[in-house]
């Protein structure tokens, strides 16, 4: 597999995780260096990992897994999005109060955002291509784009505020359900 090919791979895979980024940094609860750090990290290593798992449990367990991949990626992200709504709404500490850079949160947005590099794992075991190169590209870029991704979103959110929360909120939600529509279109 080229690497051209694993490139493109890994700025499809990446792309959520840049949205999350973006969203989470434009609300105003994931700012700074640090938590461009976590999430671009965090985003990055699970990019990562989910492939390798993917590859590992190969065509013996895919027909138990894709049937319901989708719909966990849905309800992960339709949860943290919809509490960034009620809070971007609301004007305040109501809704998701804390920064989506940390705990729980991170790793329920770093589950759902990597969930279709499983799928790809999965289709790289059935292709017979070696796992650790492709997964370690698609680790980095996904943590780069990531990173820039919390310094774009920084500056909408300083320019557009609380809105962008609500806003963020609504583009998890839509980006749960892509995956979900992609899967039943498939």
């Amino acid at each position: 597999m080229s690497l051209l090919v694993i490139l493109g791979i890994a700025v499809g895979l990446a792309m959520d995780a840049f949205a999350v980024s973006l969203g989470a940094s434009a609300s105003g609860r994931a700012a700074g260096p640090r938590a461009a750090f976590r999430l671009a990290f965090h985003f990055g290593l699970f990019q990562f990992a989910m492939p390798v798992v993917g590859w590992h449990l190969g065509v013996t367990v895919e027909p138990w897994i894709a049937p319901v991949d989708h719909w966990v990626a849905l309800a992960l992200l339709s949860f943290v999005g919809g509490r960034m709504i009620v809070s971007g709404i609301r004007g305040g500490e109501q809704g998701c109060a804390g920064d989506p850079s940390r705990g729980w949160t991170l790793v329920a947005l770093s589950v759902a955002t990597s969930i279709d590099a499983l799928a790809v794992g999965l289709s790289l075991a059935m292709l017979g291509v070696r796992i650790w190169y492709p997964s370690a590209v698609i680790g980095v870029v996904t943590g780069t784009l990531s990173f820039a991704g919390v310094l774009l979103g920084s500056r909408l959110g300083l320019r557009f505020g609380q809105r962008m929360e609500a806003a963020g909120g609504a583009l998890l939600v839509v980006i749960g359900l892509r995956i979900l529509f992609q899967h039943l279109a498939a």
